[in-house]
């Protein structure tokens, strides 16, 4: 999996790098129990602060989609990913509001907005083919 940081994007970079790394456990990129670069490695790789590596890695830690070992090092989670909450559910619907509210500011119509996000979801199934 290669991660790709937009450094002109007003979107933090640590919150690219955490949401392409859950993209690629959705779409299978990723299994449980592989490793992740260390963060001296992606930092380099990437060009980015080694604190900005670190801030990703430990909210995915926090979420559950990593475990971060002494000896190991980062690896992608072995006993199980997050399961769906009420909190979770909360929070999707926090995100998705304002982007619905855009969409129909824009003109899109419920149709659509559900076709793209059913395209999407089916991509990310499929592992984005």
């Amino acid at each position: 999996m290669i991660l790709t940081i937009d450094f002109q994007s007003d979107f933090p970079i640590y919150k690219q790098i955490k949401h392409q790394i859950i993209e690629g456990i959705a779409k299978g990129e990723l299994k449980p129990g592989d490793p992740l670069p260390s963060v001296r490695m992606l930092a380099q790789d990437l060009g980015v602060n080694m604190h900005t590596i670190n801030k990703a890695y430990q909210l995915l830690k926090q979420e559950g989609f990593i475990q971060i070992h002494r000896q190991r090092g980062v690896v992608i989670q072995s006993e199980g990913f997050p399961t769906l909450t009420e909190e979770y559910l909360k929070n999707l619907e926090e995100h998705l509001r304002p982007l619905i509210g855009e969409s129909i500011c824009r003109g899109m119509k419920e149709d659509a907005f559900i076709n793209l996000c059913q395209t999407i979801f089916k991509q990310m199934e499929k592992g984005g083919k």
